[in-house]
């Protein structure tokens, strides 16, 4: 089964595809296709050439870069950058703070960071988790006190994924210590320059430097580099979440890293378990698939649908089981670091199992599917 599209949209389809086969650099391509870590002037060089066509932000109100395209169009944008190997926009930029700044910031925050951000000349990271509050965001304890004409800030930030490159980091802080926990945070803008913020490594089970901690120690911020309403973070935290849940169900990277696994099994796919294994997770991906489309097409004034939980979930789940059956069919080559061959073996599996490890934190970023469990039977299911 497929999707059927109207002439309009084939044709929308193929111009995408164009584009991202012939405009986006192939040596980048090429690293995103076979696994390889992107350095940080790729992703930007990226980003820049989609914004520079228009197709960075597409999902941004228009004034600001967006396009006025058909929720379809949209996924199909999704789709064939995905199948292409074209990074996804840095979604600490296009998914999170930029939607975020659009909806609740100021005039003068939108004009002074909405172009920067959506041309990655602003590199933002995330300053949401801490030590004792990931998924019980809400226990945060960092804190702002106001001092005259600026808050300072002082605390601790975990988990801050590729924050070694951040210019700026959006920040939930603690504003006010004396009412319940969500009613009291606030989101601050930062720049990481800024003396008295310091960033440190934290290497990953892969041997990978991706996460860092962030540490606040009597940091100044400009009053003015308050996002909306003071007080007001949990609503603005909510709906930045939202749409992180919808970003991590990338559909298309799963079914091309899928069609990857079914090239590698060469005439072990026909084997009756193997053959059944990779239809039920082919028919998972449609189903993912759809489930995308009616969350895009039924989230109302810019908020997500509480559906957006369902694809965070079974979209971290298809990943995680689509890596596990490369790990399978590479065997032992899996573990190869693939340093000493060329072959066309290495190249498919010489990554392999590096992401396996890598993506077991799919289930608890973005917040953790036993809470988006809670969350699916609260608001969906009325449990």
């Amino acid at each position: 089964m497929q999707l059927a599209l109207s002439a309009e949209d084939q044709k929308f389809r193929e111009q995408m595809r164009t584009f991202f086969t012939t405009e986006v650099s192939e040596d980048i391509r090429r690293a995103v296709i076979e696994g390889r870590e992107l350095t940080k002037e790729q992703i930007v060089e990226s980003q820049q050439t989609l914004n520079k066509a228009g197709l960075a932000v597409p999902h941004w109100p228009t004034e600001w870069g967006g396009q006025d395209w058909s929720d379809l169009q949209r996924h199909i944008w999704n789709e064939e950058m995905q199948r292409a190997g074209v990074p996804t926009p840095l979604a600490f930029n296009a998914s999170m703070i930029g939607p975020v700044l659009a909806q609740f910031g100021s005039q003068e925050i939108k004009e002074r960071f909405l172009p920067k951000t959506a041309n990655l000349d602003i590199w933002w990271s995330q300053g949401f988790s801490e030590p004792d509050a990931g998924s019980d965001l809400a226990s945060l304890r960092t804190t702002a006190v106001k001092d005259g004409d600026d808050w300072v800030v002082n605390g601790q930030k975990t988990w801050t994924t590729l924050g070694q490159y951040g210019d700026w980091i959006f920040t939930l802080v603690r504003t006010d210590p004396d009412v319940k926990k969500q009613a009291g945070i606030s989101m601050l803008l930062i720049d990481m320059t800024s003396p008295g913020l310091t960033v440190r490594p934290i290497e990953l089970i892969d041997g990978g430097h991706e996460v860092n901690e962030v540490w606040f120690e009597d940091v100044r911020v400009p009053a003015e580099n308050l996002v909306g309403e003071l007080n007001s973070g949990w609503t603005i935290a909510k709906f930045l979440l939202g749409n992180e849940r919808v970003g991590v169900a990338p559909v298309g990277t799963t079914k091309r890293i899928l069609a990857r696994a079914k090239s590698l099994a060469g005439e072990r796919a026909s084997e009756p378990l193997l053959a059944a294994r990779i239809a039920e997770l082919e028919n998972d991906l449609l189903a993912l698939e759809l489930t995308a489309l009616r969350v895009v097409a039924h989230s109302a004034d810019g908020e997500p649908h509480p559906a957006s939980s369902v694809l965070k979930l079974r979209g971290t789940e298809l990943q995680q089981a689509v890596s596990e059956l490369m790990v399978d069919l590479a065997g032992p080559a899996s573990i190869a670091s693939g340093a000493g061959g060329d072959s066309a073996l290495d190249e498919w599996t010489h990554h392999t199992t590096p992401t396996y490890l890598n993506l077991r934190k799919a289930s608890i970023y973005g917040g953790s599917n036993e809470i988006q469990r809670q969350i699916i039977s609260r608001t969906i299911l009325g449990l």
